[in-house]
């Protein structure tokens, strides 16, 4: 009879502990639903709503002029996206021109690019191209490349990819670029350099 009753008396304090357990737990789920606590799923939400476009646009198209009026480049993109938190602008398909008075235009392709705030800074992303026609006294000239950085109001570029520069039937080949698009043009392979020429 004594063993019964310990037995008993020992269930009765273990059933309050787990009793008072099971009241806490159910105390704290109530206060965190009232007080709405943010779990790391509603904070990425938050954070990534935080970065989403404010405006965005297909076929932008910006001009800018030097200070006689003429055209001084081109920046085209089949899609843009305007971003507010940071101000930067992601495009799709961007082609940039440059233009020289007495020369055809360079004209620079990519996959992606990326323009700072401040429009001084322009990131291409993936396979760039760019391109001159032939023109009086210059010869066609194209040049293929990856993650150029640009500095349009500078007319300056530069890489740290391979490059290849082609003006048929020659070509140069190397790996990181340096170049000017205004006279006096200047393009530099920085290393790994070969060419090929033809001699008539």
């Amino acid at each position: 009879m004594s063993y019964s009753f310990r037995t008993n008396k020992f269930f009765l304090q273990n059933a309050r502990a787990y009793i008072l357990a099971l009241i806490l737990a159910g105390l704290s789920w109530w206060l965190v639903e009232i007080f709405q606590l943010p779990d790391n799923q509603t904070h990425k939400k938050k954070l990534s709503s935080a970065h989403s476009p404010d405006y965005f646009s297909k076929g932008y198209l910006k001009k800018e002029m030097d200070e006689q009026g003429n055209l001084k480049s081109t920046l085209f993109a089949e899609e843009m996206l305007h971003y507010s938190d940071d101000g930067v602008t992601h495009m799709i398909n961007p082609v940039m021109s440059l233009y020289n008075s007495d020369s055809p235009p360079w004209v620079i392709k990519s996959e992606t690019g990326i323009l700072s705030v401040d429009g001084k800074n322009l990131w291409l992303n993936g396979k760039v191209f760019i391109h001159r026609n032939k023109g009086q006294g210059v010869k066609e000239l194209g040049i293929e490349t990856s993650n150029l950085r640009v500095k349009p109001e500078e007319n300056y570029a530069e890489g740290d990819e391979w490059a290849k520069l082609s003006s048929p039937p020659q070509w140069t080949e190397g790996t990181g670029i340096q170049m000017i698009f205004k006279k006096p043009i200047s393009l530099k392979l920085l290393a790994n350099v070969k060419s090929y020429y033809e001699i008539n």
